[in-house]
């Protein structure tokens, strides 16, 4: 079998999440978190406005399947469009591992206001 090469694949579950707005700060649900994750890093985006920095934050993460509202204040501004409009928010979380490898990535959208 010189030069041949051998494809192997395997399924496994995706690490997701989604989220529920709280007020302006989100509380997250976790499905299928990567294995060996010990951080979660949370980046906000508004898919009106992308230039806008909202921020995330980073939490530790030890198996929890969820993440309060309010886990992380001091690093992220709300959602806040202009009214009387509807922006979509997408939160990427990565899951990170020992050195802040990247183990998994979930991205989950919701509007605001809903």
């Amino acid at each position: 079998m010189s030069g041949a090469s051998v494809l192997i694949s395997f399924e496994a579950q995706a690490f997701s999440a989604s989220f529920k707005w709280c007020g302006v700060s989100p509380a997250f649900t976790l499905n299928a978190v990567s294995k060996g994750t010990t951080k979660l890093e949370f980046e906000m985006t508004d898919l009106q406005v992308p230039s806008f920095r909202h921020g995330g934050g980073t939490i530790a993460y030890s198996g929890q399947k969820s993440v309060p509202r309010g886990a992380f204040t001091a690093t992220f501004a709300g959602p806040a469009p202009p009214p009387p409009q509807v922006h979509t928010y997408e939160f990427e979380i990565k899951a990170l591992g020992a050195g802040g490898k990247v183990l998994g990535k979930a991205v989950t959208r919701r509007k605001f206001p809903e």
